[in-house]
């Protein structure tokens, strides 16, 4: 009797949905993907999660996995990764969450960006995408949300010429490090690159403005989004690549990139932790409790931060610290050099307020909703 697939609902242009489609091509698990638009999805996972949200995936068994944080790690969960994105070594795992942290938030504001502040240049291509089929007048209501989001995120008229300086810094970063590695610690993708693929493939890399950047600018970052969204290793132009790096080592070319992701989230990053312990100094909740008083809510307030130095209120996402945790449960389970190393690495680059020292409080989700949790 022939297994039923797995099913993703997802959609081409979702930035979420990018990493777990890759991860599930790279391992080699059975999928079809299908359109959250579908009548299954009304019918069967709407009920059960109780937002709408992308991507989903469905097992063969009927269980029900959102997110592709959580998609990659039920697999790595139940042994069914062929190639895991876990690195062996410690220091190795704790840069891979780290980066994974930063492609999955810390590139929100660019993704958004490019593909809001530029609709004009690249309306066809949007409405293409964002139609999947559907008569145009059907969709602008979600364009036109996410259009909305730009301030939440801290793009203003005083923060995009910034917010463009620091994507081609960005790309300069990776190329260089692309250019000698097919991928962030060796020949074997991780959680750091399934994470900076989501924003990497789904905006920046597909949507015809800032592809171009990339594609003139960058053409090693380029080949990396093929390479990641590939069904193999796709190093043909990397033959000598093999493994991880040896000795739980860390490419001096992702020292730069660190850097690059403390310049530009170090400050907000540490106010929005800030603002979720206070939060729930005040509100005091119960281990369970649902973070927003609806599923469907992304940020529970706004907190003042600064961009590049530039002063921009900004939405706090819940879900942020879920990505925080991961970061901080592995440099708490490292010790003696391993640790200090960690704890270095993150002072240099002004991100260490964000993961040293006890927090109180955590994000975890239940039954398809984020809840908070004891730390």
């Amino acid at each position: 009797m022939t297994r039923s697939p797995h099913v993703l609902y997802g959609l081409p242009h979702s930035l979420y949905t990018g990493p777990a489609r890759a991860y599930l091509r790279k391992q080699g698990i059975a999928y079809v993907e299908r359109t959250p638009r579908s009548e299954p999805f009304a019918r069967d996972i709407l009920p059960v999660i109780g937002r709408s949200i992308i991507p989903v995936m469905v097992t063969p068994e009927g269980e029900i996995v959102q997110d592709s944080v959580d998609i990659i790690d039920h697999f790595e969960a139940n042994g069914a990764a062929s190639l895991s994105a876990y690195p062996p070594g410690p220091r190795q795992t704790f840069v891979a969450l780290l980066l994974q942290l930063y492609g999955n938030q810390g590139l929100l504001r660019a993704a958004m960006h490019y593909r809001w502040t530029y609709y004009d240049q690249q309306a066809r291509f949007l409405d293409h995408a964002f139609a999947a089929g559907a008569p145009l007048e059907a969709v602008q209501n979600v364009m036109r949300r996410m259009q909305s989001y730009l301030p939440g995120l801290g793009v203003t008229p005083e923060t995009i010429p910034l917010i463009e300086q620091g994507f081609e810094d960005l790309l300069d970063i990776l190329d260089a490090h692309f250019s000698v590695h097919p991928y962030l610690l060796g020949a074997i993708p991780s959680l750091g690159d399934y994470g900076l693929l989501g924003p990497l493939f789904a905006h920046l890399g597909r949507d015809p403005v800032p592809a171009d950047i990339m594609k003139r600018r960058a053409p090693a970052v380029f080949r990396w989004v093929e390479r990641m969204n590939a069904p193999d290793l796709d190093i043909t132009d990397l033959p000598d690549a093999s493994g991880w790096v040896e000795d739980d080592g860390v490419p001096e070319t992702l020292e730069p990139l660190i850097a690059h992701m403390g310049q530009e989230m170090g400050p907000e990053l540490a106010d929005k932790v800030a603002f979720l312990a206070e939060h729930v100094r005040k509100t005091a909740p119960k281990d369970g409790d649902p973070v927003s008083a609806k599923p469907h809510q992304r940020t529970i307030g706004t907190t003042p931060s600064t961009y590049r130095g530039v002063a921009a209120e900004v939405g706090v996402q819940p879900y942020l610290l879920y990505l925080v945790g991961r970061v901080r449960r592995q440099l708490q389970s490292m010790s003696g050099d391993d640790r200090a190393w960690a704890l270095d690495l993150l002072g240099r680059h002004g991100l260490r307020a964000a993961f040293d020292g006890e927090l109180g409080v955590a994000v975890d989700r239940r039954n398809h909703i984020e809840v908070w949790a004891a730390a």
